[in-house]
């Protein structure tokens, strides 16, 4: 796997003591802006500005704080980041979400490992059959996807909780922003990280209570 930093712990910690027992956790990634050559040599030479893509993969618990976040290369497939975003959370997991995306056995396998007791929902990539080479919660939720629909299923299993980790990049990018501002590759993890720590320590200051209206 191609990655450029990994994160030690990206949580802003409220106490010194292990978290508590984490009742979900989602997984997912976004990505970010970053620039070539400045505005002032675009401008002198006229020339086009060169933009590529860093990713960063988020763990999001239930309270919204982000457990732990990886950035790497744009090529960097989501699947291949579970298992080093797992290593940072240290407490038990009761349910992990993620989309069809992370849909293989290599990510159930890593997940069960780090998670044994966990619920496990990632609902099944498109013409995926039953095959006994699949992880046994792989197959379960095939299973319940065809025999539920995947409406019936979603609700089944709580799939809605995948959201909080859409709302985390969305927060990302409204806040922090959706560009890294520092050019060299080793220092744009650590951005993206202070981004993250900056969430978290608003995340500890109170969250907006919503009300659905209609």
């Amino acid at each position: 796997m191609s990655k450029f930093a990994i994160c030690d712990r990206a949580r802003f910690r409220k106490h010194e003591r292990p978290d508590d027992k984490i009742a979900a956790i989602a997984i997912d990634s976004m990505g970010l802006k970053r620039f070539g050559k400045d505005e002032w040599h675009q401008e002198k030479h006229k020339v086009n500005a060169k933009r590529s893509w860093r990713k960063a993969h988020f763990a999001v618990d239930e309270a919204h704080f982000i457990q732990s976040a990886v950035l790497t290369g744009k090529n960097t497939m989501d699947a291949q980041v579970v298992g080093t975003l797992c290593q940072f959370i240290i407490t038990d997991v009761e349910h992990v979400s993620a989309d069809k995306m992370y849909d293989t056995n290599a990510v159930y396998q890593t997940l069960d490992a780090h998670f044994p007791d966990a619920e496990i929902v990632i609902p099944p990539k498109d013409n995926t059959f039953a095959d006994e080479a699949h992880h046994p919660k792989r197959m379960s939720n095939l299973i319940g996807c065809f025999a539920l629909g995947i409406i019936g299923w979603q609700s089944v299993r709580q799939y809605g909780k995948r959201n909080i980790s859409e709302t985390a990049m969305q927060r990302y990018k409204k806040i922090i922003g959706n560009t890294l501002h520092i050019r060299k590759i080793e220092n744009q993890s650590k951005e993206m990280l202070l981004g993250c720590s900056v969430l978290n320590r608003f995340t500890k200051l109170g969250m907006p209570n919503s009300y659905r209206v209609a």
